[in-house]
């Protein structure tokens, strides 16, 4: 089995600034795209941002230029890095990534729980 834990969540007024962490654990033989997405109340998951393996990044337009995603393969855990927030960045932020658990095996894709940001005065 494969885990996706997540923190870094938390309360924080416009303007400022958090880091997630995801790492993922279990029967990992190889770990391809990681990515964060959000879910707003009443709204979609939507894509955040995704880095690939090689580091290879893009960002959804809303975030780009205050969001910054990477990635530790030899932890297999990727970060966020989320500054000048704002009050409609509100939302559970998943994490997400494409894992294989053998050799010869096919990627899955696995989720974290989620971990709520609010952004508020």
């Amino acid at each position: 089995q494969v885990q996706l834990v997540e923190s870094g969540g938390g309360l924080v007024q416009p303007g400022g600034s958090l880091r997630l962490s995801c790492a993922a654990s279990g029967s990992i033989n190889d770990v391809n795209t990681m990515g964060w997405y959000c879910q707003a109340p009443g709204k979609q998951r939507e894509s955040v941002a995704q880095v690939s393996r090689d580091g290879s990044t893009n960002y959804a337009d809303s975030v780009k230029g205050r969001f910054t995603i990477s990635r530790d393969n030899a932890k297999n855990t990727v970060y966020l890095e989320m500054n000048s927030l704002k009050p409609e960045d509100t939302a559970v932020y998943y994490c997400n990534a494409a894992v294989r658990m053998g050799p010869f095996g096919r990627y899955l894709s696995y989720w974290g729980q989620g971990t709520q940001v609010t952004v508020s005065s």
